[in-house]
């Protein structure tokens, strides 16, 4: 009886064990696995599951949802979840939801990396040198370059909400997957700029973006595809950089001026947009008129200024002041200075405007001419001494000239300077008021009386006169006819005979005796023969002492005539 109940006992005994080798090993299987489970309870922030096993398990709820957004469990429902341990230490099974999500993320993700296919995620977490990504339970990176085409300012429009993501790479053993935002944008693009490049026609209107700005103008994103809006074509008014009317990022209108379909360029503009401000220049800007403009810019030959919204005009340098010659512009007007100008000049063709700066003030040369006449005597200060003369001042703006010729009577060249000095006061005479070329002429000179005139006056052609010898030149002599006459003797007309007629036989500063044979009385200089002289001497003898029936020589008779000479002389 005893034996029976021993084997009784012994075979339960065996049973238990194999059941309990069973439940360990079926327990065992599933860790690490998905597997499905029931929720029997929701208690606080914690969902308890019912996996099949002797205890339940405990899953935050958190792990249920989205980064940000509220779960949505009942009781009853069926949920799949990674089976870490059968039980934990504290005698729960200890289940996870996330990494059953993570696994089954995976999954989907590999074969989506496999076929080249998007995936949907949301961004919810910054990293170093990027993002993280939510693929529907797998935690993806997302490169900062990778999160647009183009570099942006704020990211946050961008989290939390669902968006396609291309996957660049994935590793699955090491739990690592990058993706891309800007690849799948960058597709998109591809897409919309074939569709948009067929569409392209001139005179399109479009809208687009500011892409970036260069010294030359603005690339324009039309969507997919860039324009380029040159600086001239932002607007009708000047504009000298094009960031002083568009800024990146700013959406504009648009117009395709031109489309090369070879090059596939595409040359926009914003002005063509507008009414050009040229079809009423006519009516709005006829020659004489005066109006108010703001200069816009300063060249060396001149300044524009604004007279309208995309209007225009030169004032060259030439007419920017009546009194202010070879002045950089610069000096007379600035940038963004209001200025009165009167129009000289209108040409629609060419799109030019010409004004004058000075013209829309007194012309003090004008005003001067009606206060003053040739001959006047005026008194004025010397401004300036160059080297062809000296500048006076004679009104607040205006200065006439005393030329190097008119300063002295008796002297010329620079020499006539000395002892004239900056700030002298100096009477001049008028000489010539030219309106034409903006110059007065003055003379000091011309306050006396010429002494060379007068001393020519003096003197008659066939005068024998004494000269003093002040310079030997090849061609003659240069003279000197008492204290003011300049005169010049020809070599030919040195001597009677050909062997005397030489330079060389005088001196500097010798007397010689010579007879007037010219008067320049323009120029107040004569020409002086010794030859004549010496003709007209024996001449005179023949007369006086010599016949053709006295059988005398020529000799004798000189020499009577010659000897006479002496002897009255000597008297």
């Amino acid at each position: 009886m005893s034996n029976q109940k021993n084997d009784e006992s012994l075979l339960v005994n065996e049973n238990f064990a194999d059941l309990l080798a069973e439940s360990f090993s079926e327990s065992t299987s599933i860790e690490g696995s998905v597997v499905k489970g029931t929720i029997i309870a929701i208690e606080a922030d914690n969902a308890i599951i019912d996996v099949g096993l002797k205890s339940e398990g405990r899953i935050p709820l958190k792990e249920f949802t989205a980064p940000g957004q509220d779960p949505e469990l009942q009781v009853g429902d069926n949920v799949e979840v990674y089976v870490e341990r059968m039980e934990g230490k504290d005698g729960q099974a200890l289940l996870s939801r996330e990494k059953a999500r993570r696994e089954e993320a995976w999954v989907i993700l590999e074969r989506a990396f496999e076929a080249q296919e998007r995936v949907t995620g949301v961004i919810f977490g910054r990293v170093k040198g990027g993002f993280t990504v939510d693929l529907s339970g797998a935690t993806a990176f997302l490169p900062g370059s990778q999160v647009d085409i183009r570099p942006i300012n704020d990211v946050n429009a961008l989290m939390g909400a669902p968006q396609p993501f291309q996957i660049l790479k994935i590793d699955r053993r090491r739990g690592n997957i990058v993706v891309s935002r800007r690849a799948v944008l960058e597709e998109s693009r591809a897409e919309a700029r074939s569709e948009l490049v067929s569409n392209l026609v001139e005179g399109q209107i479009l809208k687009g973006v500011v892409k970036n700005i260069t010294d030359y103008g603005a690339f324009v994103d039309l969507g997919g595809v860039d324009g380029l809006l040159h600086v001239t074509d932002i607007a009708w008014r000047r504009i000298n950089h094009p960031s002083e009317a568009l800024t990146v990022g700013q959406t504009v209108d648009v117009q395709v001026i031109r489309f090369n379909e070879d090059t596939q360029r595409i040359s926009l503009g914003m002005k063509q947009l507008q009414s050009d401000p040229w079809e009423n220049a006519v009516e709005k800007f006829k020659t004489g008129i005066r109006l108010n403009g703001r200069v816009t810019n300063i060249t060396d030959y001149g300044a524009f200024v604004e007279l309208d919204d995309g209007v225009e005009g030169l004032v060259h340098v030439s007419e920017m002041s009546w009194t202010k010659k070879n002045v950089h512009p610069g000096k007379i007007v600035s940038t963004s200075q209001e200025v009165e100008v009167v129009v000289l000049e209108l040409d629609l063709a060419k799109r030019r405007i010409s004004l004058g700066l000075k013209q829309a003030t007194d012309n003090p040369w004008e005003e001067f001419e009606t206060n003053n006449k040739n001959g006047d005597i005026i008194e004025g200060e010397i401004n300036n001494i160059t080297e062809f003369g000296l500048f006076v001042g004679l009104t607040e703006d205006i200065d006439g000239l005393i030329h190097l010729s008119d300063i002295s009577w008796l002297s010329s060249g620079e020499e006539v300077l000395e002892g004239y000095n900056k700030g002298d006061k100096v009477k001049a005479k008028i000489l010539d008021i030219d309106l034409e070329k903006e110059r007065i002429s003055l003379g000091i000179k011309q306050l006396t009386s010429n002494p060379v005139a007068d001393a020519a006056e003096k003197v008659r052609k066939g005068d024998a006169v004494t000269c003093i010898i002040t310079a030997l030149t090849e061609q003659g002599l240069e003279v000197r006819v008492g204290d003011t006459l300049s005169g010049f003797i020809k070599r030919t007309e040195l001597a009677r005979d050909r062997s005397e007629q030489r330079v060389e036989r005088f001196a500097i500063d010798e007397k010689v005796d010579a007879l007037i044979t010219q008067i320049d009385s323009k120029n107040n200089k004569l020409t002086l023969s010794i030859k004549a002289r010496e003709l007209a001497e024996e001449k005179q003898a023949m007369a006086e002492y010599g016949s053709s029936d006295s059988g005398a020589s020529l000799g004798d008779i000189l020499g009577a005539a010659l000897a006479k000479k002496d002897d009255t002389g000597s008297e």
